[in-house]
């Protein structure tokens, strides 16, 4: 039996399981770089292996990503039927000093096979931050449910920078949302919060509710990197990550630094998706944090 049945309380969902006992920082899925194509139509529960672009073109395009580090999604309106016969597309990086996002329009997907998407220049810079929030309701319930009424609440506000998307990685998570560039996704959000992590992002701040971590690092580096956000106040690009051989190093652009140590532990079996069988979660818990340098 999976932990949070026998809690008549509990919404049968793995999102309200995971929420009794599973911290955030250090599950955000590892995506260094995104390819994200407007496709309004159905998406199946798999990107890939249901090939909603088509099984030559996915296929093809699924190995082009895989070669150069990309992340392929599908994206679309929330609530907006697409009167355009463009579709828009989004290629980006969350590598930590390589930050970039280009926005481009092609009439079908089968045009991204004649742009070298893999190293940028070949779209429209994009200044301002593009929000993904999964409503992937084929994966799982709880994307669907959670996910599509805050990608439309936050549509009102931020209408040309919201977009739903599909699968990000822990739907047991949801609400989830990814910042792009920067790569930071954040879980278990209500539309307020949501909104103010938008605008903290939007002027370059790093919003710590709900945070689960940047995708380019590894869980561990994810996980240090919050616990020295708690203790500092540092915009995306001030803090840097680096792995040690015991611990986490955080630098700061000041010159400070700190030694983080990071242990995993397990949670009893659950629902990691609606529906699934149960199985034991690894998280991860900062168990020390020391000073290295301090300001030169």
């Amino acid at each position: 039996m999976s932990l949070g049945r026998a809690a008549d309380h509990v919404p049968a969902t793995c999102s309200a399981f995971s929420a009794i006992d599973e911290p955030l920082p250090g599950t955000a899925a590892v995506v260094h770089r995104w390819l994200c194509i407007e496709h309004p139509g159905a998406w199946g529960r798999d990107v890939v292996g249901d090939a909603p672009l088509g099984a030559e073109l996915t296929a093809e395009l699924d190995r082009r990503c895989n070669a150069a580090g990309f992340r392929l999604m599908l994206i679309r309106r929330p609530g907006r039927p697409i009167n355009s016969s463009m579709r828009q597309v989004f290629i980006a990086s969350s590598v930590v000093g390589d930050e970039w996002c280009e926005r481009l329009e092609v009439s079908s997907a089968a045009e991204l096979l004649d742009i070298p998407f893999e190293n940028g220049g070949v779209g429209t810079p994009v200044t301002d931050t593009i929000v993904l929030v999964c409503a992937h309701g084929k994966r799982d319930q709880c994307c669907a449910r959670l996910g599509r009424p805050i990608a439309s609440g936050l549509a009102l506000t931020f209408p040309d920078h919201v977009w739903e998307c599909s699968h990000t990685g822990g739907h047991r998570f949801a609400p989830s949302l990814i910042m792009l560039p920067s790569g930071y996704t954040y879980g278990r959000l209500d539309l307020e919060g949501a909104q103010k992590v938008i605008e903290m992002a939007r002027n370059g701040s790093v919003s710590q509710h709900g945070l689960r971590g940047r995708s380019c690092y590894s869980p561990g580096a994810q996980a240090a990197e919050i616990a020295i956000r708690e203790l500092v106040d540092a915009t995306a690009g001030e803090l840097t990550v680096e792995a040690s051989e015991d611990a986490f190093v955080v630098s700061h652009q000041d010159g400070r630094s700190w030694g983080v140590e990071v242990t995993a532990s397990k949670l009893p079996p659950r629902e990691v998706s609606c529906g699934a069988s149960p199985k034991p979660v690894e998280i991860l818990a900062v168990s020390r944090v020391w000073a290295r340098n301090a300001p030169k």
